[in-house]
Protein backbone atom coordinates (compact mmCIF):
# COMPACT_ATOMS: atom_id res chain seq x y z
CA UNK A 1 0.00 0.00 0.00
CA UNK A 2 1.54 3.27 -0.78
CA UNK A 3 1.99 6.21 2.10
CA UNK A 4 -0.90 8.26 0.61
CA UNK A 5 -3.07 5.25 0.38
CA UNK A 6 -2.11 4.99 4.10
CA UNK A 7 -2.50 8.44 5.37
CA UNK A 8 -6.20 8.60 2.75
CA UNK A 9 -7.13 5.30 5.14
CA UNK A 10 -6.25 6.53 8.38
CA UNK A 11 -8.17 10.29 7.45
CA UNK A 12 -11.08 8.86 6.06
CA UNK A 13 -11.66 6.56 9.19
CA UNK A 14 -12.34 9.94 11.68
CA UNK A 15 -13.29 12.57 9.13
CA UNK A 16 -15.02 10.51 5.55
CA UNK A 17 -15.34 13.75 4.04
CA UNK A 18 -12.11 14.83 3.57
CA UNK A 19 -10.57 14.32 -0.06
CA UNK A 20 -6.88 13.17 0.05
CA UNK A 21 -4.67 13.92 -2.95
CA UNK A 22 -1.06 14.59 -3.86
CA UNK A 23 -0.18 17.87 -5.23
CA UNK A 24 3.67 18.68 -6.20
CA UNK A 25 4.97 16.45 -3.70
CA UNK A 26 2.46 17.43 -0.92
CA UNK A 27 -0.31 15.70 0.71
CA UNK A 28 -3.30 18.23 0.39
CA UNK A 29 -7.14 17.60 1.97
CA UNK A 30 -10.09 19.89 0.72
CA UNK A 31 -13.71 19.27 2.16
CA UNK A 32 -15.26 21.21 4.87
CA UNK A 33 -15.55 20.13 8.47
CA UNK A 34 -17.88 21.62 11.62
CA UNK A 35 -15.39 22.19 14.29
CA UNK A 36 -11.40 24.12 13.82
CA UNK A 37 -9.92 21.42 16.11
CA UNK A 38 -10.80 18.53 13.52
CA UNK A 39 -9.33 20.91 10.80
CA UNK A 40 -6.14 21.01 12.61
CA UNK A 41 -6.07 17.34 13.80
CA UNK A 42 -6.55 16.14 9.85
CA UNK A 43 -3.81 18.32 9.10
CA UNK A 44 -1.44 16.76 11.14
CA UNK A 45 -2.44 13.23 10.44
CA UNK A 46 -1.27 13.97 7.03
CA UNK A 47 2.21 14.87 8.11
CA UNK A 48 4.30 12.23 6.45
CA UNK A 49 8.09 12.33 6.08
CA UNK A 50 7.83 10.92 2.36
CA UNK A 51 5.77 14.01 1.42
CA UNK A 52 7.13 17.68 1.26
CA UNK A 53 4.63 19.22 3.21
CA UNK A 54 0.74 19.37 3.91
CA UNK A 55 -1.58 21.72 1.95
CA UNK A 56 -4.30 21.74 4.45
CA UNK A 57 -7.24 23.18 2.44
CA UNK A 58 -10.11 22.14 4.73
CA UNK A 59 -13.06 24.57 4.71
CA UNK A 60 -14.55 25.60 8.35
CA UNK A 61 -18.22 25.92 7.92
CA UNK A 62 -20.01 29.14 8.03
CA UNK A 63 -16.24 30.80 8.73
CA UNK A 64 -15.44 33.70 6.75
CA UNK A 65 -11.72 34.27 7.07
CA UNK A 66 -11.16 37.92 7.78
CA UNK A 67 -9.23 40.05 5.71
CA UNK A 68 -5.99 40.97 6.29
CA UNK A 69 -5.71 43.95 8.64
CA UNK A 70 -3.96 46.74 6.61
CA UNK A 71 -3.26 50.55 6.85
CA UNK A 72 -6.05 52.63 5.06
CA UNK A 73 -3.13 54.71 3.31
CA UNK A 74 -3.57 53.91 -0.26
CA UNK A 75 -0.73 56.01 -2.65
CA UNK A 76 2.08 55.51 -4.76
CA UNK A 77 5.23 56.47 -2.56
CA UNK A 78 7.05 53.32 -3.94
CA UNK A 79 5.63 52.75 -7.38
CA UNK A 80 8.20 51.73 -9.97
CA UNK A 81 10.87 50.76 -7.37
CA UNK A 82 13.65 48.53 -8.67
CA UNK A 83 15.22 46.68 -5.55
CA UNK A 84 18.04 43.66 -5.63
CA UNK A 85 16.03 42.06 -2.43
CA UNK A 86 12.73 42.88 -0.85
CA UNK A 87 12.18 41.74 2.62
CA UNK A 88 8.18 41.11 3.54
CA UNK A 89 7.47 41.20 7.22
CA UNK A 90 9.04 42.98 9.83
CA UNK A 91 9.53 40.98 12.69
CA UNK A 92 12.28 40.12 14.22
CA UNK A 93 13.30 37.39 11.49
CA UNK A 94 12.50 39.71 8.52
CA UNK A 95 14.45 42.85 10.41
CA UNK A 96 17.40 40.72 11.29
CA UNK A 97 17.90 39.35 7.42
CA UNK A 98 17.59 43.56 6.56
CA UNK A 99 20.40 44.02 8.49
CA UNK A 100 22.48 40.96 7.06
CA UNK A 101 21.54 42.19 3.68
CA UNK A 102 23.14 45.58 4.33
CA UNK A 103 26.68 43.88 4.92
CA UNK A 104 26.40 44.09 0.89
CA UNK A 105 26.27 46.72 -1.82
CA UNK A 106 22.47 45.89 -2.77
CA UNK A 107 19.65 48.31 -2.64
CA UNK A 108 17.90 46.39 -0.13
CA UNK A 109 13.77 47.53 1.42
CA UNK A 110 11.49 45.43 4.11
CA UNK A 111 7.68 46.01 4.03
CA UNK A 112 5.59 46.05 6.85
CA UNK A 113 1.82 46.43 7.18
CA UNK A 114 1.66 47.80 10.34
CA UNK A 115 2.95 51.18 11.73
CA UNK A 116 5.84 49.44 13.70
CA UNK A 117 7.77 46.39 13.13
CA UNK A 118 8.05 43.69 16.13
CA UNK A 119 3.81 44.01 15.92
CA UNK A 120 3.15 40.43 15.49
CA UNK A 121 4.79 37.04 17.57
CA UNK A 122 7.82 38.97 17.45
CA UNK A 123 6.50 41.54 19.61
CA UNK A 124 3.91 39.53 21.55
CA UNK A 125 5.93 36.34 22.86
CA UNK A 126 8.12 36.02 26.75
CA UNK A 127 11.09 36.61 25.10
CA UNK A 128 12.83 33.97 26.27
CA UNK A 129 16.21 32.22 24.72
CA UNK A 130 15.73 28.98 24.87
CA UNK A 131 17.97 25.78 26.11
CA UNK A 132 16.37 23.34 23.45
CA UNK A 133 16.13 20.14 25.92
CA UNK A 134 12.40 19.93 24.52
CA UNK A 135 13.88 19.32 20.67
CA UNK A 136 14.33 16.64 18.17
CA UNK A 137 18.07 16.03 17.51
CA UNK A 138 16.92 16.60 13.88
CA UNK A 139 15.30 19.25 13.59
CA UNK A 140 15.88 22.52 11.99
CA UNK A 141 14.12 24.18 15.28
CA UNK A 142 17.57 22.89 17.19
CA UNK A 143 20.09 23.45 14.82
CA UNK A 144 19.28 26.87 14.46
CA UNK A 145 19.18 27.61 18.16
CA UNK A 146 22.22 25.99 19.03
CA UNK A 147 24.01 27.94 16.83
CA UNK A 148 22.62 31.24 17.59
CA UNK A 149 22.17 31.04 21.66
CA UNK A 150 25.94 31.51 21.81
CA UNK A 151 26.28 34.37 20.08
CA UNK A 152 23.70 36.71 22.53
CA UNK A 153 26.21 38.66 24.10
CA UNK A 154 28.09 39.64 21.45
CA UNK A 155 24.84 40.71 19.94
CA UNK A 156 23.68 42.35 22.59
CA UNK A 157 26.79 44.72 23.04
CA UNK A 158 26.56 45.57 18.86
CA UNK A 159 22.99 46.16 19.06
CA UNK A 160 22.65 47.98 22.51
CA UNK A 161 19.65 45.57 23.49
CA UNK A 162 18.84 44.10 26.87
CA UNK A 163 20.09 40.35 27.75
CA UNK A 164 20.70 38.79 30.43
CA UNK A 165 21.63 35.04 30.90
CA UNK A 166 19.27 33.79 33.47
CA UNK A 167 19.51 30.01 33.03
CA UNK A 168 15.97 27.41 32.81
CA UNK A 169 14.88 25.45 35.82
CA UNK A 170 12.80 22.42 35.04
CA UNK A 171 11.35 21.87 38.48
CA UNK A 172 9.81 18.46 39.37
CA UNK A 173 7.36 17.29 41.95
CA UNK A 174 8.06 13.52 42.18
CA UNK A 175 11.14 11.49 42.80
CA UNK A 176 10.16 9.14 40.64
CA UNK A 177 10.89 11.73 37.47
CA UNK A 178 14.62 11.59 38.75
CA UNK A 179 14.73 7.75 36.61
CA UNK A 180 14.87 10.24 33.80
CA UNK A 181 17.83 12.25 34.83
CA UNK A 182 20.52 10.41 33.14
CA UNK A 183 18.04 10.31 29.58
CA UNK A 184 17.55 14.19 30.33
CA UNK A 185 21.59 14.36 30.69
CA UNK A 186 21.96 11.84 27.11
CA UNK A 187 20.05 13.92 25.58
CA UNK A 188 21.39 17.27 26.97
CA UNK A 189 24.68 15.81 25.25
CA UNK A 190 23.36 14.63 22.23
CA UNK A 191 21.99 17.87 21.22
CA UNK A 192 24.87 20.32 22.65
CA UNK A 193 23.59 21.28 25.86
CA UNK A 194 26.31 22.29 27.94
CA UNK A 195 26.19 22.95 31.93
CA UNK A 196 23.39 20.87 33.21
CA UNK A 197 23.36 20.61 36.66
CA UNK A 198 20.90 18.72 39.35
CA UNK A 199 19.37 21.52 41.87
CA UNK A 200 17.96 20.10 45.24
CA UNK A 201 14.83 21.29 46.41
CA UNK A 202 16.03 22.81 49.71
CA UNK A 203 18.32 24.86 47.30
CA UNK A 204 15.96 25.81 45.23
CA UNK A 205 13.73 26.75 47.84
CA UNK A 206 16.13 29.30 49.53
CA UNK A 207 15.98 31.16 45.62
CA UNK A 208 13.10 30.78 45.80
CA UNK A 209 11.51 31.19 49.02
CA UNK A 210 7.69 30.88 47.92
CA UNK A 211 8.11 27.48 45.41
CA UNK A 212 5.98 24.72 45.51
CA UNK A 213 6.72 23.08 49.00
CA UNK A 214 6.23 19.53 46.86
CA UNK A 215 8.94 20.27 44.45
CA UNK A 216 11.63 17.32 44.85
CA UNK A 217 14.14 19.01 42.83
CA UNK A 218 14.87 20.30 39.09
CA UNK A 219 17.64 20.40 36.54
CA UNK A 220 19.34 23.32 35.88
CA UNK A 221 20.63 24.35 32.37
CA UNK A 222 22.69 27.80 32.65
CA UNK A 223 21.89 28.28 28.71
CA UNK A 224 19.19 29.91 29.19
CA UNK A 225 18.44 33.71 29.00
CA UNK A 226 16.15 36.38 28.08
CA UNK A 227 15.65 39.59 25.84
CA UNK A 228 13.08 42.08 24.89
CA UNK A 229 11.73 40.95 21.96
CA UNK A 230 10.41 44.08 20.34
CA UNK A 231 13.50 45.80 21.75
CA UNK A 232 16.02 43.27 19.97
CA UNK A 233 13.91 43.61 16.68
CA UNK A 234 13.96 47.59 17.09
CA UNK A 235 17.90 47.26 17.93
CA UNK A 236 17.59 45.29 14.07
CA UNK A 237 15.25 47.38 12.77
CA UNK A 238 17.58 50.70 13.40
CA UNK A 239 20.79 49.20 12.84
CA UNK A 240 19.64 48.22 8.99
CA UNK A 241 18.21 51.62 8.87
CA UNK A 242 21.56 52.86 9.36
CA UNK A 243 23.51 50.78 7.28
CA UNK A 244 21.08 52.27 3.93
CA UNK A 245 18.37 49.58 4.39
CA UNK A 246 14.96 50.69 3.98
CA UNK A 247 11.91 49.88 5.95
CA UNK A 248 8.41 50.86 4.45
CA UNK A 249 6.17 50.70 7.32
CA UNK A 250 1.95 50.70 6.67
CA UNK A 251 3.10 48.78 3.25
CA UNK A 252 1.04 45.60 2.61
CA UNK A 253 1.73 43.34 0.04
CA UNK A 254 -1.42 42.26 -1.85
CA UNK A 255 -0.29 40.45 -4.59
CA UNK A 256 2.65 39.40 -7.19
CA UNK A 257 3.24 39.10 -10.91
CA UNK A 258 4.91 35.64 -11.19
CA UNK A 259 6.14 34.58 -15.57
CA UNK A 260 8.16 31.48 -16.08
CA UNK A 261 8.74 30.96 -12.39
CA UNK A 262 10.28 34.25 -11.34
CA UNK A 263 8.49 36.87 -9.90
CA UNK A 264 8.76 40.21 -11.42
CA UNK A 265 6.77 42.77 -9.22
CA UNK A 266 5.24 42.99 -6.19
CA UNK A 267 2.06 44.61 -5.90
CA UNK A 268 1.54 46.85 -2.65
CA UNK A 269 -0.77 49.24 -1.44
CA UNK A 270 1.32 51.88 -1.37
CA UNK A 271 2.51 50.88 -5.60
CA UNK A 272 4.27 48.04 -7.79
CA UNK A 273 8.19 47.29 -6.76
CA UNK A 274 10.10 45.07 -9.07
CA UNK A 275 12.79 43.06 -6.81
CA UNK A 276 15.39 40.89 -8.37
CA UNK A 277 14.38 38.51 -4.75
CA UNK A 278 11.98 38.52 -2.23
CA UNK A 279 11.98 37.18 0.98
CA UNK A 280 8.93 35.42 2.33
CA UNK A 281 9.08 36.32 6.32
CA UNK A 282 5.68 37.28 7.00
CA UNK A 283 4.87 35.05 10.34
CA UNK A 284 1.12 33.93 10.24
CA UNK A 285 1.18 34.75 6.67
CA UNK A 286 3.40 33.53 5.18
CA UNK A 287 1.79 30.20 3.35
CA UNK A 288 -0.46 33.22 1.76
CA UNK A 289 3.11 35.38 0.48
CA UNK A 290 4.20 31.82 -1.02
CA UNK A 291 0.66 31.32 -2.73
CA UNK A 292 0.82 34.68 -4.25
CA UNK A 293 4.18 33.53 -5.25
CA UNK A 294 3.18 30.08 -6.62
CA UNK A 295 5.78 28.41 -4.61
CA UNK A 296 3.36 27.20 -1.04
CA UNK A 297 4.09 23.95 0.00
CA UNK A 298 3.01 24.29 3.81
CA UNK A 299 0.25 25.35 5.44
CA UNK A 300 0.37 27.96 8.75
CA UNK A 301 -2.21 27.03 11.55
CA UNK A 302 -2.34 29.57 14.00
CA UNK A 303 -2.07 28.57 17.16
CA UNK A 304 -2.68 31.68 19.61
CA UNK A 305 -1.22 32.19 23.27
CA UNK A 306 -1.13 34.38 25.86
CA UNK A 307 1.30 35.74 28.38
CA UNK A 308 0.68 37.78 31.71
CA UNK A 309 3.11 39.96 33.18
CA UNK A 310 3.39 40.62 37.10
CA UNK A 311 4.41 43.74 38.95
CA UNK A 312 7.92 43.99 39.65
CA UNK A 313 7.52 43.75 43.25
CA UNK A 314 6.48 39.89 42.79
CA UNK A 315 10.18 39.23 42.35
CA UNK A 316 10.57 40.13 45.91
CA UNK A 317 8.46 37.19 47.25
CA UNK A 318 8.70 34.66 44.13
CA UNK A 319 12.13 35.03 43.18
CA UNK A 320 13.72 35.64 39.96
CA UNK A 321 13.91 32.22 38.72
CA UNK A 322 12.98 31.48 35.17
CA UNK A 323 11.58 27.69 35.75
CA UNK A 324 9.13 25.65 34.94
CA UNK A 325 7.20 22.52 36.36
CA UNK A 326 7.40 19.60 34.35
CA UNK A 327 4.25 18.09 34.60
CA UNK A 328 2.85 21.32 32.46
CA UNK A 329 4.73 20.17 29.44
CA UNK A 330 3.69 16.45 30.11
CA UNK A 331 -0.04 17.87 30.25
CA UNK A 332 0.19 19.74 27.06
CA UNK A 333 2.57 17.12 25.07
CA UNK A 334 -0.05 16.92 22.14
CA UNK A 335 -0.65 20.66 21.66
CA UNK A 336 2.90 21.51 20.67
CA UNK A 337 3.81 23.46 23.42
CA UNK A 338 6.33 23.07 26.84
CA UNK A 339 2.99 23.96 29.07
CA UNK A 340 4.76 27.73 29.41
CA UNK A 341 6.60 28.69 32.52
CA UNK A 342 7.69 31.48 34.64
CA UNK A 343 10.13 33.63 32.69
CA UNK A 344 12.38 36.55 34.80
CA UNK A 345 12.65 39.47 32.05
CA UNK A 346 15.28 41.69 31.45
CA UNK A 347 12.76 44.76 32.58
CA UNK A 348 12.92 42.71 36.00
CA UNK A 349 9.31 41.60 35.77
CA UNK A 350 8.14 37.85 35.89
CA UNK A 351 5.76 36.84 33.09
CA UNK A 352 3.83 33.86 33.21
CA UNK A 353 2.49 31.89 29.73
CA UNK A 354 1.87 31.10 27.18
CA UNK A 355 -1.11 29.02 26.75
CA UNK A 356 -1.63 26.94 23.13
CA UNK A 357 -4.99 27.51 21.39
CA UNK A 358 -5.42 26.23 17.91
CA UNK A 359 -7.66 29.51 15.54
CA UNK A 360 -8.70 29.98 12.15
CA UNK A 361 -8.26 33.70 12.78
CA UNK A 362 -4.65 35.06 11.66
CA UNK A 363 -4.85 38.01 13.96
CA UNK A 364 -6.51 36.87 16.72
CA UNK A 365 -4.42 39.01 19.30
CA UNK A 366 -7.27 39.40 21.85
CA UNK A 367 -7.22 38.39 25.34
CA UNK A 368 -9.93 36.21 26.67
CA UNK A 369 -10.74 35.40 30.58
CA UNK A 370 -10.30 32.16 30.22
CA UNK A 371 -6.49 31.66 28.73
CA UNK A 372 -5.31 34.40 31.49
CA UNK A 373 -7.04 32.18 34.18
CA UNK A 374 -5.09 28.91 32.73
CA UNK A 375 -1.85 30.16 32.56
CA UNK A 376 -2.58 31.42 36.06
CA UNK A 377 -3.77 28.06 37.19
CA UNK A 378 -1.00 25.96 35.35
CA UNK A 379 2.05 28.35 36.88
CA UNK A 380 0.39 27.64 40.54
CA UNK A 381 1.89 23.92 40.28
CA UNK A 382 5.56 25.81 40.43
CA UNK A 383 4.30 28.95 42.78
CA UNK A 384 1.65 28.27 44.60
CA UNK A 385 0.24 31.35 45.82
CA UNK A 386 0.71 33.55 42.38
CA UNK A 387 -2.54 35.74 42.40
CA UNK A 388 -4.44 36.86 39.65
CA UNK A 389 -3.88 40.78 41.82
CA UNK A 390 0.31 40.18 40.78
CA UNK A 391 -1.31 40.73 37.20
CA UNK A 392 -0.52 44.19 35.73
CA UNK A 393 -1.10 43.57 32.19
CA UNK A 394 -1.35 40.70 29.78
CA UNK A 395 -0.97 40.17 25.95
CA UNK A 396 -1.96 37.55 23.15
CA UNK A 397 0.51 36.33 19.92
CA UNK A 398 -0.42 34.17 17.25
CA UNK A 399 2.71 31.56 16.37
CA UNK A 400 3.29 30.99 12.76
CA UNK A 401 3.01 27.06 13.11
CA UNK A 402 3.52 24.68 10.22
CA UNK A 403 1.86 21.20 10.43
CA UNK A 404 5.15 19.79 10.39
CA UNK A 405 6.33 21.60 13.47
CA UNK A 406 9.67 23.02 12.11
CA UNK A 407 11.00 26.22 10.00
CA UNK A 408 11.34 26.26 6.45
CA UNK A 409 13.95 27.65 5.52
CA UNK A 410 15.22 26.93 1.77
CA UNK A 411 14.91 28.65 -1.65
CA UNK A 412 11.25 28.44 -3.50
CA UNK A 413 10.62 25.49 -4.84
CA UNK A 414 9.38 26.15 -8.29
CA UNK A 415 9.58 30.13 -8.04
CA UNK A 416 13.65 30.80 -8.26
CA UNK A 417 13.91 34.42 -7.08
CA UNK A 418 11.40 33.18 -3.98
CA UNK A 419 13.44 32.23 -0.76
CA UNK A 420 11.15 31.14 2.53
CA UNK A 421 11.73 32.16 6.19
CA UNK A 422 8.46 30.40 7.30
CA UNK A 423 6.97 28.66 10.04
CA UNK A 424 9.28 30.60 12.55
CA UNK A 425 7.50 29.38 15.93
CA UNK A 426 9.34 28.83 19.18
CA UNK A 427 12.38 29.08 19.23
CA UNK A 428 11.88 31.62 16.30
CA UNK A 429 13.16 33.96 18.52
CA UNK A 430 16.11 32.86 20.00
CA UNK A 431 17.21 31.27 16.25
CA UNK A 432 16.59 34.35 14.49
CA UNK A 433 20.04 36.07 14.20
CA UNK A 434 21.15 32.35 12.82
CA UNK A 435 18.16 32.06 10.28
CA UNK A 436 18.74 35.77 9.64
CA UNK A 437 22.65 34.42 8.07
CA UNK A 438 21.24 31.97 6.31
CA UNK A 439 18.61 33.40 4.32
CA UNK A 440 20.60 36.49 3.19
CA UNK A 441 23.49 33.62 2.23
CA UNK A 442 20.61 32.25 -0.20
CA UNK A 443 19.57 35.73 -1.52
CA UNK A 444 23.09 36.89 -2.21
CA UNK A 445 24.26 33.30 -3.61
CA UNK A 446 20.84 33.91 -6.10
CA UNK A 447 22.13 37.18 -7.07
CA UNK A 448 25.80 36.08 -7.70
CA UNK A 449 24.34 34.09 -10.81
CA UNK A 450 23.98 36.54 -12.89
CA UNK A 451 26.28 39.60 -11.53
CA UNK A 452 29.12 40.05 -8.60
CA UNK A 453 27.81 41.26 -5.17
CA UNK A 454 30.62 43.35 -3.11
CA UNK A 455 30.78 43.68 0.60
CA UNK A 456 29.30 47.02 1.61
CA UNK A 457 32.76 48.87 3.24
CA UNK A 458 30.74 50.84 5.33
CA UNK A 459 28.93 48.55 7.59
CA UNK A 460 28.45 49.35 10.49
CA UNK A 461 27.19 46.59 13.41
CA UNK A 462 26.94 48.62 16.30
CA UNK A 463 24.34 50.42 17.39
CA UNK A 464 23.50 52.92 19.71
CA UNK A 465 20.01 52.96 21.49
CA UNK A 466 18.35 55.05 23.54
CA UNK A 467 20.08 55.51 27.41
CA UNK A 468 18.54 53.86 30.20
CA UNK A 469 18.51 56.83 32.86
CA UNK A 470 17.10 54.55 35.80
CA UNK A 471 19.82 52.08 35.77
CA UNK A 472 22.31 54.85 35.95
CA UNK A 473 24.01 55.81 39.11
CA UNK A 474 22.93 58.98 40.56
CA UNK A 475 26.43 60.45 39.78
CA UNK A 476 26.36 59.79 36.21
CA UNK A 477 22.40 60.82 36.20
CA UNK A 478 23.21 64.35 37.59
CA UNK A 479 26.03 64.66 35.20
CA UNK A 480 23.57 63.99 31.99
CA UNK A 481 20.99 66.47 33.51
CA UNK A 482 23.36 68.65 33.77
CA UNK A 483 24.02 68.43 29.84
CA UNK A 484 20.60 68.02 29.06
CA UNK A 485 17.91 69.37 31.62
CA UNK A 486 15.28 67.17 29.91
CA UNK A 487 16.51 63.94 31.21
CA UNK A 488 15.59 65.78 34.51
CA UNK A 489 11.98 65.85 33.85
CA UNK A 490 10.38 62.11 34.60
CA UNK A 491 7.42 62.17 32.47
CA UNK A 492 6.97 57.84 33.86
CA UNK A 493 7.06 57.71 36.90
CA UNK A 494 6.38 53.69 36.78
CA UNK A 495 9.33 52.82 35.47
CA UNK A 496 11.20 56.10 35.76
CA UNK A 497 11.41 57.42 31.80
CA UNK A 498 12.23 60.82 31.14
CA UNK A 499 12.00 63.47 28.49
CA UNK A 500 14.86 63.07 27.15
CA UNK A 501 14.81 59.47 26.66
CA UNK A 502 11.61 60.00 24.86
CA UNK A 503 12.83 62.64 22.67
CA UNK A 504 15.86 60.13 22.45
CA UNK A 505 13.27 57.01 21.35
CA UNK A 506 11.80 59.50 18.42
CA UNK A 507 15.28 60.52 17.23
CA UNK A 508 16.04 56.74 16.85
CA UNK A 509 16.80 55.67 13.36
CA UNK A 510 13.56 54.17 12.29
CA UNK A 511 10.87 56.58 12.91
CA UNK A 512 7.91 55.77 14.61
CA UNK A 513 5.81 58.87 15.68
CA UNK A 514 3.26 56.69 17.48
CA UNK A 515 2.30 56.91 21.37
CA UNK A 516 3.26 52.64 21.60
CA UNK A 517 5.88 53.05 19.35
CA UNK A 518 7.49 55.27 22.27
CA UNK A 519 5.85 52.57 24.46
CA UNK A 520 7.85 49.58 23.31
CA UNK A 521 11.63 51.67 22.54
CA UNK A 522 11.51 53.17 26.37
CA UNK A 523 8.82 51.58 28.43
CA UNK A 524 6.86 55.06 28.99
CA UNK A 525 3.54 53.18 30.00
CA UNK A 526 4.62 50.15 30.59
CA UNK A 527 4.38 50.35 34.61
CA UNK A 528 1.39 49.53 37.47
CA UNK A 529 -0.65 52.45 35.87
CA UNK A 530 -0.46 51.57 32.41
CA UNK A 531 0.05 55.01 31.24
CA UNK A 532 -2.29 56.64 33.02
CA UNK A 533 -0.36 59.20 34.23
CA UNK A 534 2.22 59.23 31.04
CA UNK A 535 0.02 59.35 28.13
CA UNK A 536 -0.90 62.64 27.74
CA UNK A 537 2.53 63.85 27.96
CA UNK A 538 3.89 61.27 25.80
CA UNK A 539 1.13 62.63 23.40
CA UNK A 540 2.28 66.32 23.83
CA UNK A 541 6.11 66.11 23.37
CA UNK A 542 5.73 64.14 20.07
CA UNK A 543 3.06 66.78 19.00
CA UNK A 544 6.33 69.09 19.53
CA UNK A 545 8.58 67.53 18.11
CA UNK A 546 7.17 66.43 15.12
CA UNK A 547 4.97 69.73 15.18
CA UNK A 548 1.63 67.71 14.47
CA UNK A 549 -1.44 68.11 15.82
CA UNK A 550 -2.77 65.98 18.69
CA UNK A 551 -5.64 64.92 16.86
CA UNK A 552 -3.31 63.56 13.98
CA UNK A 553 -1.09 61.48 17.17
CA UNK A 554 -2.10 57.28 17.03
CA UNK A 555 -1.82 55.26 19.91
CA UNK A 556 -0.87 52.54 16.96
CA UNK A 557 -1.16 52.11 13.09
CA UNK A 558 -4.95 54.45 12.13
CA UNK A 559 -5.94 54.76 15.77
CA UNK A 560 -6.25 57.66 16.87
CA UNK A 561 -6.10 58.84 20.45
CA UNK A 562 -7.75 62.34 20.13
CA UNK A 563 -10.60 62.48 17.88
CA UNK A 564 -10.59 65.86 17.66
CA UNK A 565 -11.00 69.77 19.57
CA UNK A 566 -13.04 70.06 22.16
CA UNK A 567 -16.16 72.71 22.12
CA UNK A 568 -14.72 76.40 22.01
CA UNK A 569 -11.06 75.15 20.84
CA UNK A 570 -9.42 77.15 18.50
Amino acid sequence: MSKLKKITRKIKRKYPKIEVSEKDGCVRLCGELNNWDDIVAAGQMAVNQDFIGVLNDIKLKDFVEPKIKQSIINDKKYDGRNLDVLVIGGGVVGCAILRELTRYDLKVALVEKESDVACGASGRNDGAIHVGIDLHGKSKKLAYLMRANPLYEKLSEELDFKFIRTGQYIAFSSWKFLIGYLLLKSRAKHNGIHGMKFISGKKLKELSPNINPKTKFAFYYPSGGSVCPYGMTIAYADNAVSNGGEIWLDTCVTDMNVKDGKIVSVKTNRGEVYPKVVINAAGVYADKIAEMANDRFYTIHPRRGTNSILDKASVERYGNLSISMYGNAKKNAKLHTKGGGVVYTVDGNLLIGPDAVETPNREEIFTTADSINTVLNRQQDILPKLNGSDIITYFTGVRASTYEEDFVIQMGRKTENFVHAAGIQSPGLSAAPVIAQDVADLAVKYLQNSSPVTENQNFNPKRKGVTELRSLSLNKRDELIKKNPDYGEIVCRCEEISKGEIIDALNLPLKVDTVDGIKRRVRAGMGRCQGGFCQPRVLKIISELRNKEYCKIAKKGDGKIILGKTKGEE
